[in-house]
């Protein structure tokens, strides 16, 4: 843990001008840039909304119990829209996080560079993509659902403690990444799956069945999703409903064992990193 520290110290301006590098460096050659870094999320979102908005559900409201224990309804576009911003965020930091090392091979073979922030100012590139699609989002909620609400300061609980979940998670994917390309390949297989596991477009705390209700607090990805409707569409505080407890304690859990796994990871594959790659 001291020696990522330790790498980190001081490459902080580094840090930020590699992953806004690594935004431009993406979209080299585009007349807008790295606008196009939205650009595919907003269409993705748009096709997820005429399927379930047009097609499958047939309707434009979903319907979801509050605090209360009355249903409340959304409209499903926004239900969407507003679990689809955080997951973005969270498909992007999986797959780059765990590529990341061997895509920035340069910098571990060539270079004497501290390995460690690779990952850090690759998901921070992300995050940048991130900041624009929760303002697009945010502008269109406060458009058509009034102005800013006391709720939406949640945003700057969810969105650092994302952040630095998925980052701790890099700390492993990555280093086995680079020594297994086999790995990552599993990693890139998941994420459909994944996205349907997860509360992106549904609610998993008005599951039917108890008990897949509690196994869904397991699932992170459902954590920060409904932490963001939370913020942004239902107007409560997070520690207002009753699954608060039972999820949170899961995801602190997680947490703390991907942050040991990670450190264990780094410190075991650091120094063959070079030699693999």
């Amino acid at each position: 843990m001291f020696e990522i520290f330790k790498e980190h110290k001081g490459f902080g301006r580094q840090i930020f001008l590699l992953a806004k590098n690594d935004l431009i460096k993406t979209y080299k050659g585009a007349a807008v840039g790295p606008l196009w870094a939205i650009v595919k999320p907003l269409f993705t979102l748009f096709v997820y909304w005429f399927a379930f908005s047009i097609g499958i559900r047939s309707g434009h409201t979903i319907h979801i119990a509050n605090v209360h224990g009355h249903t409340a309804g959304y409209p499903i576009f926004e239900f969407i829209m507003v679990g689809f911003v955080p997951w973005w965020f969270i498909s992007d930091a999986i797959l780059s996080g765990a590529k990341s090392i061997r895509t920035n091979r340069q910098f571990v073979t060539k270079v004497s560079f501290p390995v460690s922030t690779i990952m850090s100012y690759t998901l921070l590139s992300k995050l940048f993509v991130h900041f624009m699609l929760v303002i697009c989002m945010y502008v269109y909620m406060i458009f058509y659902n009034g102005g800013p609400t006391v709720y939406n300061l949640q945003f700057f609980y969810y969105c650092p403690l994302m952040f630095l979940f998925f980052l701790v998670l890099a700390w492993s994917t990555a280093p086995m990444s680079a020594f297994s390309l086999d790995f990552y390949n599993v990693v890139n297989s998941i994420m459909s799956g994944l996205f349907w596991l997860s509360s992106v477009v549904y609610s998993s705390y008005d599951m039917d069945s108890d008990i897949i209700r509690r196994i869904m607090y397991i699932n992170p990805i459902n954590f920060f999703t409904n932490g963001y409707r939370n913020a942004f569409l239902f107007n409560r505080w997070f520690w207002d409903y009753p699954q608060f407890q039972w999820e949170t304690l899961c995801v602190a859990l997680e947490f703390a064992f991907l942050f040991v796994m990670g450190l264990f990871n780094y410190k075991r594959l650091r120094k063959k990193i070079a030699d693999v790659l």
